[in-house]
Formats: structure tokens, sequence, C-alpha cells
């Protein structure tokens, strides 16, 4: 069983039309619907904006629908030139940007309880969505996506979050989910296409291009289930 995970009805939607055998419920306010994508068993959701909606999808996709992988699937802000919109962004690994104890001494975005700053993405699944997104002539980067419950549009917020971290794509859900499948030994993978530029126009951007980002996203998760 893979669970698929998206912020918002429009990252999901497309996903679910592929759906074959499609069963849903309703769990903590959420709705779980489990079926066939490409020959898969899969269970998808939309968790909701930020990182606790987030944990409680992903938790409950481990616990109540046994999940042996995580994908994470939406869109991202660009925190690098290299990125334009509807390109993808995975992540090798996730960072929480607004988890701040540094006035106790710790690092910038340490995760108390586990002791990361960065939660490393599997390997092997960052590999095959990379090559799922290079078969549909997608462009791709690889690098650390930071999350927080933060929306941010202005250039200098970016700018910060890019220099502290290293991180390519900013987004809110990402690496709360990445803490619950850590912590429960699951692989896990997020998928972001872009969908607002790093020169600080991101309400213009946002509005305008998130459809075809989510699109661009839901095709790489669909090459990525068909190549499984």
């Amino acid at each position: 069983m893979i669970g698929i995970i998206g912020a918002m009805d429009i990252e999901v939607e497309a996903l679910n039309a592929l759906m074959e055998g499609a069963q849903s419920e309703s769990v903590s306010g959420i709705v779980f619907t489990r079926g066939l994508i490409e020959g898969r068993e899969v269970v998808t959701a939309v968790c909701g904006v930020g990182k606790v909606f987030a944990a409680v999808c992903a938790q409950t996709m481990v616990l109540r629908y046994g999940a042996e992988a995580v994908v994470n699937t939406g869109v991202a802000g660009s925190l690098t030139a290299t990125l334009s919109v509807g390109d993808i962004a995975v992540a090798d690994f996730t960072v929480q940007h607004d988890m701040d104890t540094t006035a106790i001494g710790d690092p910038l975005g340490l995760i108390s309880g586990i002791n990361l700053v960065k939660i490393p993405a599997d390997a092997a699944l960052v590999q095959k969505i990379a090559s799922a997104a290079a078969r549909l002539g997608i462009g791709c980067l690889v690098g650390t996506i930071a999350s927080g419950d933060v929306f941010l549009s202005r250039r200098e917020q970016k700018a910060a979050v890019a220099e502290a971290f290293g991180a390519v794509a900013c987004e809110m859900e990402g690496a709360a989910i990445g803490q619950v499948c850590h912590v429960n030994g699951v692989p896990y993978a997020v998928i972001r296409s872009i969908s607002d530029s790093f020169d600080g126009k991101a309400e213009t951007d946002y509005a305008e291009f998130k459809l075809l980002a989510a699109e661009n996203s839901a095709a790489v998760v669909r090459e990525l289930l068909k190549n499984l």
C-alpha cells in the first residue's frame, strides 16, 4: 500500500480520477480514498494546509491503512532561480524552517526527540521520482525542501530560508510528513511542482500557476506508480 498525500483538492483529484475500485471513508475529518492506480494499491488523502493536518494524515495512513511508503505531492514556492514554474523539486531531505529552539543553544530547525535538522527521504524513491520526471520531460531538481506554517511570499523571507538550510523549495507540509514517517520507520518522499517564482511575486504567480503545478505533480506520481 502506497500512501499519497496532498494539501489541497487540486493536488489529489487528478489521481483519484484514475483510481479503480475507489472506496472512501472519513477519519479525523480527513477523507481517505483507497483503490488501484496503475495496478498499485494506494490510499490518497487531502490533508489540509499546514504541518499539524499533514502529521495527522500521515499517522493515519501508517497506522490505519498500513502504508508501506508515503508520497507527499503538491505545489511549492521556489527558493532558487534554477527552478521555474512547473518544474519539479524532489526532497532528498526535508526541514522545518519554523522550528526554532536556538535560545537554548540548539541549531535552527533542530527537531527535539529525533535530534535532526534534516530528515532524510528514501533514496530509492527519490531516484525513481527523478527518473519519472525525466521521462515526462519535466524539469527536476533534487534538494532540501523546507516546510513551515508560513506562506513565504517575500523574496527576503525566501532568501533567509534558502541560506539557513540550503533549501531549494518551500511549502507547508512535507517535513511534518517526513517526521511522522521517520519515527514510524516508513519510507517517504516529497514531490513539489513549482507554482511561484523566487522573485517575490508569489501571490500573483501562485493563483495563476497552481493548476499547472498540481497537474505536473500528479503526472509524476502516476509515472512513479507505473514503475514501482
